[in-house]
């Protein structure tokens, strides 16, 4: 998909007309909804507002309040807003390439704030940032995808790695690729990730039975398996809490 450097609304098309002023009672709600933001901070808005202020950029020249207004009847809240597929966010009347642009670059920002409040860090002390990464990177995606946290002996993060990805119920994994990257990065511990797009954590036969594997490889080798997590919608399910490691 092409990605315009202009907005939804505006196209290069020969000379640049004279840019079309907004009326004034958009301008001054434009106005105050920054005005707020800045004051009280997101906390002080609900979806739809911060939702607003981010689409201001991608539409420059029109009222943003419908598109804010389709957005959430379909995916609900400002979180599957952003998270959405792109093929989904087309579907929605009035969205273009900057919007999805816009919302894509947000979501990307997350992840990477979320992600930087795990690596190098003492997992054990950081365990509910672990968690609410593993939901901001996975629990909203379409397809399953297989995940390993490399621990050194201090059991600081030391890298996190897709490892695989697959379809709506099943990702291939192969133990022996995951020991021997461990080996690679001289790693002491692993955290297994997988998401359920379904939405239920609850561990399949072919989870519980791959777990086994990597686990029989990992005390081979003098490696350590914390826990395998899976990411649901709104849980997420720990192989060592619930007793199958």
């Amino acid at each position: 998909m092409s990605l315009p450097l202009f907005g939804a609304d505006e196209a290069p098309s020969g000379p640049a007309p004279a840019p079309a002023r907004l009326p004034s009672y958009i301008r001054d709600h434009r106005q105050r909804l920054r005005e707020r933001f800045l004051t009280g901070g997101a906390d002080a808005m609900p979806d739809y507002e911060l939702l607003e202020l981010l689409l201001f950029r991608a539409i420059p020249r029109r009222d943003v309040k419908p598109v804010a207004r389709q957005l959430l009847d379909k995916f609900g809240d400002f979180n599957h807003i952003l998270s959405a597929p792109i093929h989904q966010l087309q579907e929605v009347s009035g969205i273009g390439d900057a919007v999805i642009c816009e919302l894509k670059i947000v979501e990307a920002a997350a992840h990477r704030l979320a992600r930087a409040r795990v690596m190098q860090r003492q997992v054990i002390s950081s365990w509910d940032a672990l968690l609410d990464y593993c939901h901001t990177t996975m629990a909203h995606r379409e397809t399953e995808q297989f995940r390993v946290f490399f621990l050194d002996r201090k059991n600081i993060l030391i890298a996190d790695e897709a490892q695989a990805s697959g379809t709506v119920d099943h990702v291939p994994v192969y133990p022996r690729e995951v020991v021997k990257r461990a080996l690679q990065l001289n790693a002491s511990a692993l955290i297994l990730v997988h998401n359920h797009p379904s939405g239920d954590p609850t561990p399949s036969e072919s989870d519980i039975t791959m777990t086994n594997r990597i686990q029989t490889a990992a005390d081979a080798l003098g490696i350590t398996l914390h826990d395998h997590l899976i990411i649901g919608r709104s849980c997420e399910l720990s192989f060592r809490a619930a007793g199958y490691l």
